[in-house]
Formats: C-alpha cells, structure tokens, sequence
C-alpha cells in the first residue's frame, strides 16, 4: 500500500526543485526526504526523478503520476490548515529579498512594530540590486521592481507605477544654468544609473503625454537610487528620482524641480513569492503587514512628487 506522506513529500520535492529546499520547508532532513521518496519509487516499481548534483528532474512516469497527484495532496493540506490557522500562531524564519536601499524608502520602525507583534518570527533582509533567485537563495519572499516576468511565481502589487520627476541642487542649477527643453539635458551633468557606455537614454512623458527621449551622460553614476539621490544634493548634476524620495528635500530647498512638466512613469512594486499554497503563516502575516503599512501611505504616494 502507497504511504500517503511519501506522495505528499513527493509533490513538494516536486513544487521547490529541489530536496534541500523542500526539506528545509517540511522541516526534515533533506537525506530523510531522499530516502522516502527512493521507497516511494520501491513501492510503485518505477523511477520518478532524475538526480544529479545541480539539477533534479522528473522522468515520464514521475511527470504522469505528479500530475495525478498534486491536487489532491493540496486540497488535504488546505484542509488541514485550515482548520489548524485558528490555533496556530506565525513563527519560524522569513527569508525576504530586497533592493540595496530598501529600507531607505521603508522605515525599519514598520520592521520593530512586526516583530513586537509578531515574537516567534524572526526576519533574514537579503539586501541586493541582484534579481534573486528564490528557491536557490531559499528566499520566502521577495521585493520587485516592474512587470513580474517570474510566471512560476505568485505577485501581488504592492505600489502602482509613479511619476519620477527631474531634480537638480540650487547650487548645480546657479553654476551650470537650468535646462528650458529637453535635449538641453545633453550639455548637462545627468546623474543615471550604472551603464557601461557612461551614456543612458531617458524617456520621459511630455505635457501631451507624449514620450520623448534623450540620451544624458554625466561625471557620476551608481546603481542605488539612495545614492543618485545623495550626489544630486551634491550637486553633481540632475537626476531623476521617484516622488517619496525627492519630497522632502525639494519642499526643503535642497533640490529644485527641473521641466517639472516632464515625468517618467516608474515601475511600481510588487511582493512576490514561491507559491500560494502552503504559504508559512509567518510569511503570510508579513505579507500582509507590508501591504497594510503601504496603504495607509498611499495618499504620500500617488501625490506629484515637485510642487
């Protein structure tokens, strides 16, 4: 007779790629894991997967049998956990991936009030502008710029697209002079991201909604936006920058609108993870907790970002 459990592990061997990630998300020993599913296949008379160092893949007879199975085994651990989220409260480690400067639009007070309420989970930021990968990173959760193009994964939309807007410091626009077109930006100093042939194209909406563009260079680049930020107050040149970013130092002085009637539409946030079912309840909650801050600050963000 078939071990129910062996199916259940098989199908999650299966849905994380691998018998290290599904074995740190059951809680079993990754060599405990290997041997139940090699009983399994002992059981039914035929091999389900291909093992090797770098890749596991399933043969035909596994890719026919997951197919049959992988529903019903959801649809008991739904079940189960349906009845156990009552009585059960969030603990256990959150892997969560994010940009260098996350927390430079994120205030860490909204990670200090998560963890007050939340005292069995503990938070592992992996801070990087590298794409992550989540299931050879063992990431539970992830922070993403722009479209999601990870099919495979479940994205929720935490920000909708925002209008960047040109800044530049006082003292950079009174030596320099302030552009009055576009294709002025090309005699300045333009502070952009890093790009290997010092020159980077900005597109950007004009009055009529129509997109322009033109190709800037300057002295200075990086790849956070904290960072263009920081050299912009400098006065290393102009820059774009999203609204909450530039809000306080333009209302302050430090940075001036520059073509303030040019904008260029950012790429909003989403927060994206591995799969909906058997979502750890740690993860769930954070998810959630993210979700709720950022709504309460909506009104901030959907506001123009330049006077």
């Amino acid at each position: 007779m078939l071990d129910l459990n062996e199916i259940a592990m098989f199908v999650q061997v299966v849905r994380y790629g691998s018998f290290a990630e599904a074995a740190r998300r059951l809680g079993v020993p990754a060599n405990t894991l290997s041997r139940r599913i090699q009983q399994l296949e002992a059981r039914l008379g035929t091999r389900l997967m291909q093992r090797s160092t770098r890749k596991l893949t399933l043969t035909g007879a596994g890719q026919a049998f997951h197919a049959r199975c992988a529903g019903a085994v959801d649809g008991l651990l739904d079940a189960s956990l349906e009845l156990q989220d009552a009585n059960q409260v969030p603990s256990g480690l959150v892997r969560v991936a994010a940009t260098a400067d996350f927390f430079e639009f994120f205030p860490m007070d909204w990670i200090a009030e998560f963890l007050a309420r939340y005292p069995q989970v503990s938070l592992d930021f992996v801070l990087s502008d590298a794409k992550a990968d989540l299931i050879a990173e063992q990431i539970d959760v992830a922070f993403r710029a722009g479209l999601l193009q990870d099919s495979a994964f479940v994205g929720r939309q935490l920000l909708g697209p925002r209008s960047d807007g040109l800044v530049a410091s006082p003292a950079y626009l009174a030596a320099r002079g302030a552009p009055t077109t576009l294709q002025d930006l090309v005699h300045h100093d333009c502070i952009s991201s890093s790009h290997p042939s010092g020159h980077t194209t900005w597109r950007l909406s004009n009055p009529s909604g129509v997109e322009e563009e033109v190709q800037v260079s300057g002295r200075f680049s990086a790849n956070t936006a904290q960072s263009l930020r920081k050299a912009a107050l400098a006065g290393l040149g102009i820059v774009l920058l999203p609204p909450a970013m530039a809000r306080l130092d333009v209302q302050s002085g430090l940075l001036v609108p520059v073509l303030p009637e040019y904008q260029r539409k950012s790429r909003g946030m989403s927060v994206v993870y591995p799969s909906r079912r058997q979502l750890p309840l740690a993860v769930s909650v954070f998810i959630d907790t993210f979700m709720e801050k950022l709504h309460g600050q909506d009104a901030l963000l959907e506001s123009p970002p330049l006077p």
